[in-house]
């Protein structure tokens, strides 16, 4: 990268618009957030780089929800409710949702249609009143002073615009608002080392009945073609399995590094060029090999997604940082918001490394702290989502979907209740937040009853 700098001339940018709330990215935080300060009567504005919600679920083509179960005490529980179960229900209604399926033996993840959740995110917005701001990219900060946010500058095809807001959400997955700010972050595990992003993909043309339950015969598959020199794959732990359709597939199969090994930063330009470009020749290699496996000689490559499936970038320092022992340890917080109930699950070199609570002697989920979506030194900011406040193996677990919905309505909520307060985000009524959770369905761990079926 070039050292040589130029100078941009001042400009006057015009204000796209004045908001009580400003969210920035689609993902699940950031669907829920701006659904929960919306339906508080707050005027919000969710703001995407896409023109389409779901975050890492669509545009890097995950078409899987992770960490909406857990298993407490060997039997299977929906423990993340709220606005996740309203676009759940509209995702159904499109014919989109898979009946949850087990990973491991321990857990359950559920897979849908990503079309659909685009179209049921795009309703559940709409129902609550959110304006979108649809292919819009966070470009910066304007403070009104050291500790408060003023205006998130954007870049659009009407060219560089402003937002004001009251309060602001980063939900962007890589912390970009809060670091714009100020706000402290960590990047990787203390010596830079970050979980493996992968390029996913989906093929069509199966034979289902062929096919049967290849997810259990691929992975001796693989070692065979290995050990026969036939090919040679970026990692273990390869996950391909049926998605609504049964023709349909999606694969999980890559994992891209840099030259030195180590995982390529998914907030570096040039490594994020070299990602896709590596993720689909690792997708084609995949293919190639999947074509050998009964049921999959037919197959064909649906989709590669428009962006690479990144897990971990910044991780922004709030009051409380999560950590892996709290999700190992099922711990329990005053503050608690929400619950986690995936496992962690660390990306590392050549393989996926699964780490479970004790099963079936323990709850199977930890609760998630309010203080963890408060960034230290900035005012007017809350966080939600990957780049909350966590530790590298704490995030490793508390990344996936399931934990995103419940901090977003989490953040959502608490941002409207500081604007009813006239206070900052760190002051609000804790038991005021968790009253209002419950009532509206969240489950957030505390003296609940854990809600019953999936």
């Amino acid at each position: 990268m070039s050292s040589k700098v130029i100078e941009e001339p001042a400009r006057r940018i015009p204000i796209y618009g004045e908001y009580e709330v400003a969210v920035l990215g689609g993902g699940p935080a950031g669907i829920a957030a701006s659904v929960a300060a919306a339906r508080a009567g707050r005027r919000t504005l969710l703001i995407e780089r896409y023109g389409f919600l779901g975050g890492m679920g669509t545009a890097a083509g995950v078409t899987n929800f992770c960490g909406l179960h857990a298993n407490v005490h060997g039997e299977m529980h929906s423990v993340v409710q709220g606005v996740a179960t309203e676009l759940l229900a509209r995702i159904d209604r499109l014919g989109g949702l898979n009946a949850p399926h087990l990973v491991l033996g321990k857990i359950l993840a559920q897979a849908y249609d990503t079309a659909a959740y685009k179209i049921a995110a795009d309703d559940l917005l709409a129902a609550h009143k959110v304006d979108i701001l649809f292919h819009a990219l966070g470009a910066g900060v304007v403070m009104d002073d050291a500790r408060n946010i003023g205006a998130l500058a954007i870049e659009t095809k009407s060219g560089r615009q402003a937002v004001r807001g009251n309060i602001f959400i980063d939900c962007s997955g890589d912390g970009d608002l809060a670091a714009w700010a100020g706000a402290p972050f960590e990047v990787g595990d203390g010596e830079g080392h970050m979980l493996y992003p992968s390029m996913m993909f989906r093929l069509n043309g199966i034979d289902p009945a062929r096919a049967g339950e290849a997810w259990q015969t691929i992975p001796r598959l693989m070692a065979a073609a290995e050990a026969a020199g036939t090919h040679k794959f970026p990692r273990k732990a390869a996950i391909v399995r049926p998605q609504r359709s049964p023709v349909e597939w999606r694969v999980n199969f890559t994992q891209l590094a840099r030259a030195d090994g180590s995982a390529i930063s998914g907030i570096v330009a040039d490594d994020l060029t070299q990602g896709e470009i590596v993720g689909r020749r690792q997708a084609v290699e995949a293919f190639e090999f999947l074509r050998t496996v009964p049921g999959f000689e037919q197959a064909y490559i649906v989709d590669l997604p428009p962006q690479l499936g990144i897990r971990e970038t910044r991780r922004v320092t709030g009051g409380y940082c999560l950590t892996g022992e709290d999700v190992l340890g099922c711990a329990s917080f005053s503050d608690s918001i929400g619950v986690n109930g995936w496992p962690i699950e660390a990306h590392v070199a050549g393989d996926v490394i699964f780490k479970f609570p004790p099963i079936p002697q323990s709850r199977g989920y930890n609760e998630l702290p309010y203080r963890m979506l408060v960034p230290e030194g900035i005012d007017n900011l809350l966080v939600a989502g990957r780049c909350a406040s966590m530790t590298h193996e704490g995030q490793s677990a508390a990344r996936v979907s399931g934990a995103c919905f419940a901090m977003g309505e989490a953040a959502g909520a608490a941002a409207a209740q500081s604007l009813a307060a006239k206070t900052r985000p760190r002051e609000i009524s804790i038991d005021t937040l968790q009253l209002e959770l419950t009532q509206r369905g969240a489950f957030i761990g505390r003296h609940q009853q854990v809600p019953t079926g999936l």
